[in-house]
């Protein structure tokens, strides 16, 4: 009795071992985090660098609100800084700055630009967002949230951000 026993244990733990190894080695489907960090990685997006400008530095470059807007600071952390600009209590754009120094093939689609403000080269991205290039380093960004906030309305946006000390920033780091 004792042997068939010893018998059916090792049969059951071979088994079961055998079923292990072929459900660990068998293809899982990726998760939404893989597909994610494959998205990053084909796109050049490297982690942040410890040389990227920490994101509180950039909130001085701003524009202020005025009038029937409001900002509000949404988010701030190494290489980045971001805002909402609110119309009369509603969200009608995203203000960024981005330090390219992060993803640095990200500063290639302003080599074509035709356009500028204030001497800085400026690119259209899609129909929501614009964006402009600072000294080769920081992107600064405005999307639309509303319909009403036009490709106009980005570009005189941007032309509210102290692109000049911005620069100075970037000669400095």
């Amino acid at each position: 009795m004792r042997k068939r026993l010893t018998r059916f244990l090792s049969l059951a733990l071979v088994l079961g071992l055998l079923w292990f190894g072929t459900a660990a080695c068998a293809s899982q489907p990726p998760s939404q985090f893989d597909q994610a960090q494959q998205e990053s990685t084909q796109r050049g997006a490297d982690a942040v660098t410890k040389e990227s400008t920490k994101g509180g530095e950039f909130n001085v470059f701003f524009p202020q609100a005025e009038g029937e807007y409001e900002r509000v600071f949404a988010q701030e952390k190494q290489g980045f800084a971001e805002i909402k600009l609110k119309q009369n209590g509603q969200d009608v754009a995203v203000m960024s700055i981005n330090d390219v120094k992060n993803n640095p093939t990200a500063a290639n689609k302003f080599k074509a630009s035709t356009q500028a403000i204030d001497g800085f080269p400026v690119v259209q991205q899609g129909s929501t967002a614009t964006a402009l290039l600072v000294g080769d380093r920081y992107q600064v960004k405005v999307l639309s949230r509303s319909p009403s906030f036009t490709p106009q309305d980005r570009e005189a946006w941007l032309g509210r951000f102290d692109l000049k000390g911005l620069e100075n920033l970037s000669a400095r780091n």
